[in-house]
């Protein structure tokens, strides 16, 4: 990339975790990154964690490089683009993380062609363990693409989906955090029902979900092997199993999986 420059606008908890992700990567360095917000505080606050540019200036921020990334809630995301719009540069690579907006609803409020990338990444990014799923307009290019697939990458990994499956990862993937930690809570909280200390019964629970997650990701073994290598005849294991089951655990995630999916389509613009 020739001009190596990028670009925020919005200082929120995600822009944060992508410039982290980006800059420990070696992808950008702090003075070729900018970040517009109209707080002065978040401004400091950006200059001094990461040695970035900054200004209270969107346009300034639009024309400052070749990638853009628009990391602003929804409801000003119109204003913010009717601000810009003109100072982009035509092969200007802009980047949606705007919760909800399709490509369609972005492309109408440029109103021009424009190289365009949508991204739904999760919380995770904070810890550089993110799931991301991109999904490019058609002006894109290759090299455009390949970017913006190296950018996600920087905070965890990364899937090129098509549009029409955004909202089946934004409630598998974008909203399953929170089940997660619901479920750590609850295996915690068994725990020291069992007579685990509190802080104990969390590092146990949230490292067996994190070992058993690295399990599926890297050995190329589905779950349901996995489940079973863990599972001994007449076991602790399988008394555990026998349990969920007769709970309904498999259909509840699913059943608040798919009610995140019905809700994330009943939202998007």
């Amino acid at each position: 990339m020739e001009d190596k420059r990028i670009a925020f606008i919005g200082a929120g908890n995600m822009a944060s975790a992508i410039i982290r992700g980006i800059i420990s990567q070696g992808l950008f360095l702090g003075d070729q990154i900018m970040v517009s917000a109209p707080s002065q505080s978040s401004r400091d606050r950006m200059a001094a964690d990461f040695g970035v540019k900054t200004t209270a200036d969107n346009c300034q921020a639009a024309a400052f490089g070749r990638v853009l990334v628009l990391a602003v809630k929804p409801k000003v995301l119109d204003e913010v683009i009717l601000q810009i719009r003109d100072a982009l540069a035509e092969d200007t690579l802009i980047i949606s993380i705007v919760a909800g907006k399709s490509l369609k609803t972005l492309e109408g409020a440029f109103g021009r062609p424009v190289r365009l990338v949508r991204v739904m990444p999760n919380t995770p990014a904070m810890v550089g363990e993110a799931m991301s799923a991109l999904t490019p307009n058609r002006e894109l290019s290759k090299e455009d693409m390949a970017l913006a697939v190296r950018l996600f990458e920087a905070l965890g990994r990364a899937e090129v989906v098509p549009e029409n499956l955004m909202d089946a990862v934004t409630g598998l993937s974008g909203s399953s955090p929170a089940y997660i930690y619901m479920l750590i809570e609850a295996m915690a909280d068994a725990g020291v029902a069992s007579g685990l200390p509190r802080s104990q019964a969390y590092t146990f629970a949230a490292q067996a979900v994190l070992g058993s997650a690295k399990m599926v990701l890297e050995t190329g073994l589905v779950p349901g092997q996995l489940k079973d290598q863990v599972t001994s005849p007449g076991g602790t294991t399988i008394a555990g199993l026998k349990a969920l089951e007769e709970g309904g655990f498999r259909g509840l995630v699913m059943d608040g999986i798919l009610a995140a999916v019905k809700k994330s389509e009943e939202m998007k613009g």
